[in-house]
């Protein structure tokens, strides 16, 4: 885990970062809002999916040069895989047409609620890291499946908040603490399921190093002004982590001391 006291850059895989907020490409209602609300984000990286959307896909050019246009870095996905072996191919793919060894490993294991599957992302991940890949493998928030992807290369982890897409914030802000607490030394994202800012910001008060999310920017009212809530948001949870916060008490505890105060009492 990276700390900064100045300007709070942060390092993920060699690459230098400023910004905490990854942010997706997928679903928005327009390339010319995705590409206002990637910028009103300040985001440093950006998710694609091959299987959305390839460089040299008949129509997709616009699309594609507003990605490049962003200067983000790429951050392609394996969205939409079902097995180890599908993911590793895409991935195979992806490096080749986007021209980056970093690689979103993705493999769902429930199509209802898009649970990772667990045993396939762990095949995955050790099939990819031998190959050379800098793999971010998106998983549930289970402390030994996360020990495992430690033990088999990945130095980033990206436990999910919750379902894909449901906008229900942080379900076991308790799990995810844990993660943090036994994996100091890991790079660590919020991926999946942030539906409010106020949802990234407890991510990061939890002493997470970023968040990635897509859903609640790009079907918002407003893509742009969302954008921008959600990295302001980021930003205050990473603050307050940095700044220590009080721990909650049972308790009321006067914030006015009392001693060698004078009371005046009327008679």
């Amino acid at each position: 885990m990276s700390d900064s006291s100045t300007t709070d850059t942060w390092t993920v895989y060699g690459k230098t970062l400023s910004s905490r907020f990854f942010i997706g490409t997928a679903l928005y209602p327009s390339p010319e809002i995705m590409q206002q609300s990637i910028k009103a984000s300040a985001a440093d990286v950006v998710t694609v999916s091959l299987r959305r959307q390839s460089p040299g896909q008949q129509g997709g050019n616009q699309y594609w040069d507003l990605i490049k246009s962003s200067g983000c870095e790429l951050l392609p996905n394996t969205a939409g895989c079902h097995t180890a072996k599908e993911a590793v191919t895409l991935s195979q793919m992806s490096r080749e047409l986007f021209q980056t060894d970093w690689i979103k490993l993705e493999v769902i294991g429930d199509d209802y609620n898009l649970q990772p599957d667990p045993f396939a992302t762990l095949e995955a991940a050790e099939t990819l890291v031998k190959d050379g890949f800098k793999v971010f493998p998106y998983c549930t928030d289970d402390l030994v499946l996360c020990q495992k992807l430690r033990d088999v290369g990945c130095e980033v982890l990206m436990p999910w908040g919750s379902p894909i897409g449901t906008g229900l914030g942080l379900l076991n802000p308790h799990a995810l603490t844990t993660i943090r607490e036994r994996l100091p030394e890991m790079t660590l994202l919020v991926d999946a399921g942030l539906g409010k800012p106020s949802d990234a910001c407890q991510a990061m008060e939890l002493g997470y190093d970023a968040v990635l999310l897509n859903t609640a920017v790009a079907q918002a009212h407003n893509p742009v002004e969302m954008a921008e809530a959600f990295a302001n948001a980021i930003k205050a949870g990473r603050s307050a982590w940095r700044s220590g916060m009080i721990e909650a008490r049972e308790a009321a505890s006067a914030s006015t001391p009392t001693i060698g105060t004078p009371f005046w009492h009327q008679k």
